[in-house]
């Protein structure tokens, strides 16, 4: 029990560390929070600086949710426990402590929970991701799409109640923070993959 609290509070601290933000500093490029989307994630940075730095952003933001799953499968944690550290670091990247709560909209996170979960299951969201952004080219409507599966795949895969429980909330919680990206998928006014501009 003190095991698996202590490793949710230290999968949430790392889950507050926003990988965009250090990114954008450490290379020279402006606060993601301030421009384009203004959210801190991959798919702004890339608008902002370019591949590079999104592509290092995308790994930061998937290593948060990866390590504390695996570190938790090492430690030999229930389904119960698993949950609880899934949750709490994908909680940290949409909730930071560190840069005043105002964190990123989750998907690649999300994705790492899931590949440090079980591998098939987060091969199975990723698997969705690319598809669905490959045809229609808008990363939001890819994370929205996918993540509202991924309950279906860890059902499939691993049917613990805690588990899907957890997968439903992380949906859930995504799915509000990508409020204002389904106001314009709706309206049709939606940033594509390719343009530069929200």
């Amino acid at each position: 029990m003190i095991t698996a609290t202590l490793l949710t509070i230290a999968a949430y601290l790392l889950g507050s560390v926003s990988s965009a933000i250090i990114v954008c500093r450490v290379m020279g490029l402006p606060d993601p929070r301030t421009q384009g989307s203004n959210n801190p994630g991959a798919t702004n940075v890339l608008r902002i600086g370019g591949k590079k730095p999104a592509a290092i952003t995308l790994v930061g933001d998937s290593l948060k949710g990866l390590i504390p799953m695996l570190v938790a499968h090492l430690l030999g944690l229930g389904p119960a426990a698993l949950a609880s550290v899934g949750l709490a670091a994908f909680v940290g990247h949409l909730y930071p402590v560190f840069f005043g709560f105002r964190g990123g909209k989750g998907v690649a996170t999300a994705l790492g929970v899931q590949f440090g979960l079980y591998w098939p299951i987060g091969l199975c969201v990723a698997a969705v991701w690319l598809f669905v952004a490959k045809v229609l080219k808008i990363s939001s409507l890819s994370g929205l799409i996918s993540m509202a599966l991924a309950p279906l795949f860890v059902w499939l895969f691993w049917s613990d109640k805690p588990l899907i429980g957890m997968q439903l909330i992380i949906t859930g919680l995504l799915i509000w923070r990508h409020r204002s990206n389904i106001r314009n998928l709706l309206a049709g006014t939606e940033t594509r993959l390719t343009e530069s501009s929200d």
